[in-house]
C-alpha cells in the first residue's frame, strides 16, 4: 500500500534513500554523502522537511518531492526543489500525487506561484511539468572558463575595487530592480551558503559594479551600471578576484541576458551544453 507523509515525519535516511533511488538514472548524477546531501537540498537549496513529502510503499521510500517556500521576487512563492520517482513506480500515479501535495502545501501557505528548474534536455519531465499546467519563462544557462587570463592592461582611473560584506551587497542588490536573478544566485540562498566573496567597484562613495563569486570560481552575480559598462569595470572585479581568490576558473550562470552573455563570451567564456528551464504556475 502506498502511502505518503511529509519528510519531517520520517527518518532522514529514508529521504535519503528515496531521493538516490529516483534519481539513480538521472542526466546528472548525483554522488553526495548523506551529510552533504542535507547540508545542501535543506540548507543553500531553501527547501524545509515540513514542506517536502515522501511516498513510501510498505516503509519503502518509492519517491520524493522537496519544497521550500519564500518571497521571491516580491512573490510568494513554493519551489519544487526536487521530484524523483524510482524507476519501477514511474507511470502509477505517484508523481502526480506528489505533485498535488505539492501544489496544495503552496496553496494552503497562501504562495501565489509555483516554481522550478529543469534540465532542457529532460523532455519527459519537461512535458510533465507543461501537462501540470508549468510554462517556460527563463532559460537557465551556463558558462564557463578553464584558463582565465589577467588583463595588465586594465586602467581604471578613479575606480577602487574592494572586498564589501554581504549585507553592503544586499543593500545594493535589493536597490536594483531591473533584472531576474535565479535562485540559486538570490540572495537568500547566498546568505546560506558558505565561501562567498562580495566585490565591489567605487567612484568614490558611489558603487558602480558588484559581484558575489565562490571559492571554487561560480559567478553568482556579477553587475556594472548600465552608466559605466564598456569601460571593463566587470573584466576589473574578475581580475581582482582571480588573484584575490587564487583561482583561474570561473563559471557562470544566468537567465536570459545577453549583454551578460556577450560579455562572457567575449573573455573566451564557453557555454556549457547543460541548460536549465525555470518554469513557473500561478496559483
Amino acid at each position: 500500500m502506498i502511502t505518503y507523509k511529509r519528510c519531517n515525519e520520517v527518518e532522514e535516511d529514508l529521504i535519503y534513500e528515496g531521493f538516490s533511488l529516483g534519481f539513480s538514472d538521472y542526466i546528472v548524477k548525483f554522488n553526495m554523502q548523506k551529510k552533504v546531501f542535507f547540508n545542501h537540498f535543506f540548507g543553500p537549496e531553501g527547501n524545509s522537511k515540513e514542506h517536502s513529502f515522501i511516498a513510501l510503499d510498505n516503509n519503502k521510500p518509492i519517491g520524493v518531492i522537496f519544497g521550500g517556500i519564500k518571497v521571491y521576487e516580491g512573490i510568494k512563492t513554493i519551489r519544487c526543489g526536487t521530484l524523483a520517482v524510482i524507476p519501477e513506480y514511474r507511470g502509477k500515479g505517484v508523481s502526480h500525487e506528489l505533485f498535488n501535495l505539492h501544489k496544495n502545501e503552496g496553496i494552503n501557505n497562501d504562495c501565489t506561484q509555483l516554481f522550478l528548474e529543469v534540465i532542457t534536455e529532460n523532455y519527459r519531465a519537461v512535458r510533465f511539468y507543461e501537462s501540470l499546467g508549468y510554462e517556460k519563462v527563463y532559460d537557465l544557462s551556463y558558462y564557463n572558463i578553464d584558463d582565465f587570463k589577467l588583463d595588465d592592461n586594465i586602467l581604471l582611473q578613479g575606480i577602487e575595487l574592494k572586498r564589501i560584506t554581504v549585507e553592503e551587497f544586499e543593500k545594493v542588490i535589493e536597490n536594483i530592480r531591473y533584472f531576474h536573478v535565479n535562485w540559486q544566485n538570490d540572495i537568500d540562498y547566498m546568505k546560506k551558503s558558505s565561501n562567498i566573496t562580495y566585490y565591489g567597484a567605487y567612484i568614490g562613495e558611489k558603487i558602480v559594479g558588484f559581484s558575489a563569486i565562490k571559492s571554487n570560481g561560480s559567478i553568482m552575480v556579477l553587475m556594472v551600471d548600465p552608466k559605466f559598462r564598456g569601460l571593463k569595470v566587470g573584466t576589473s572585479i574578475l581580475n581582482n578576484a582571480s588573484q584575490d581568490l587564487s583561482i583561474s576558473k570561473f563559471r557562470a550562470s544566468f537567465s536570459n541576458n545577453n549583454l551578460l552573455e556577450g560579455f562572457y563570451k567575449h573573455l573566451g567564456f564557453k557555454k556549457e551544453k547543460l541548460s536549465q528551464y525555470e518554469m513557473y504556475l500561478t496559483l
